[in-house]
């Protein structure tokens, strides 16, 4: 997973609620365990509609989305973080969020930044100007060329797995001293347990 410390750029500002999973990727896209090429069928009934601001090219290369309340809801299939980052976004910013999309979206190096409602329909009018909005993940902050400057929090595990880009097996991996220490132990006080293997 890449690390995410500072983005900056251009912003969807979608600005729906209640966005779902099925919105986000519909099921017919879930037949694949592969992530690459998702982000073709995310918010494919969007783009169905004239002058959907998903396929605007005012927008193209957007790596922030402004979305609203309760984004995420629904169903807890993690191809709709797949399908994000495969379009490109490194950053949601929401009033809310489903909390198993939230974590889908960390664990796939996406940043859940969670505003109230007042900072979310001023970085859509800034998004609408097509001024860029910076995140920083370090500081914990979003900002504008305006000035404008609005705190979020976010836990510290969380904040530390996007920093240092560490997944599930990320994490893992970094305790392999750890994990080896265990087994050379283990396979001396238990050596029965370790027939048959490579240990």
């Amino acid at each position: 997973m890449q690390p995410l410390t500072c983005v900056e750029g251009r912003a969807i500002p979608l600005g729906r609620k209640n966005v779902d999973t099925d919105i986000i990727i519909p099921a017919r896209w879930l037949k694949t365990v592969r992530r690459e090429g998702l982000g073709a069928g995310a918010f494919e009934a969007l783009r169905a509609e004239p002058g959907n601001v998903i396929d605007d090219p005012a927008y193209t290369g957007a790596n922030v989305l402004i979305a609203g309340d309760n984004f995420g809801c629904g169903s807890s299939r993690e191809h709709a973080a797949w399908a994000l980052g495969d379009m490109g976004i490194r950053v949601v910013i929401a009033p809310s969020f489903s909390d198993i999309f939230s974590g889908n979206a960390v664990k796939n190096g996406i940043l859940p930044v969670v505003l109230p409602q007042d900072a979310v329909d001023r970085l859509l009018e800034v998004a609408r100007e097509g001024q860029p909005i910076t995140v920083d993940l370090e500081s914990q902050t979003v900002t504008t060329p305006y000035q404008d400057r609005f705190a979020f929090a976010l836990d510290p595990f969380r904040k530390h797995c996007l920093l240092n880009g560490l997944d599930e097996v990320g994490l893992t991996m970094a305790q392999h001293e750890v994990i080896g220490t265990f087994e050379a132990e283990r396979s001396i006080a238990q050596p029965w347990l370790m027939r048959g293997t490579d240990i």
